[in-house]
């Protein structure tokens, strides 16, 4: 076996762990591009390059638990332009340089070293105001 057919089938086995191609279909048409306008309005208002990554996708049963990575991304989005108006502002955001969005059994975020960890349960998101909280300590 060679590393191209190798390389292909470890990308797949993640993938396997979802329930279905509607699942997979929310990540990459709307997951993923959500993340990606998180991390743009946060370079354009604020002045940093976050590094924004879902983890635990698979942790995700459906496509209702999916949309909470969507309700995490548009929180910074619409909040980092209402947020970062002045430099203590913008500084206290870029504090963050990567960040992760996970699924687990509670509501959370937790910021340390750099890394913000926004953790939301089947049912709600990390908002905007518990990622400012912890920021602006």
């Amino acid at each position: 076996m060679n590393f191209k057919k190798i390389a292909l089938i470890l990308a797949l086995v993640p993938m396997a762990a979802f329930a279905g191609k509607a699942e997979r279909d929310y990540v990459s048409g709307t997951a993923e591009p959500a993340v990606k306008e998180a991390a743009a309005a946060l370079k354009k208002s604020c002045g940093c390059d976050v590094k924004i990554d879902i983890v635990k996708v698979d942790a995700y049963k459906d496509t209702d638990e999916l949309r909470q990575i969507t309700n995490v991304s548009k929180a910074i989005a619409q909040g980092a332009a209402a947020h970062c108006t002045d430099a203590a502002s913008k500084a206290a955001i870029c504090k963050m340089k990567s960040l992760e969005i996970s699924r687990g059994t509670s509501t959370d975020f937790k910021f340390s070293g750099g890394k913000g960890v926004a953790t939301s349960d089947s049912s709600s998101s990390a908002s905007w105001d518990m990622i400012v909280a912890q920021l602006d300590k």
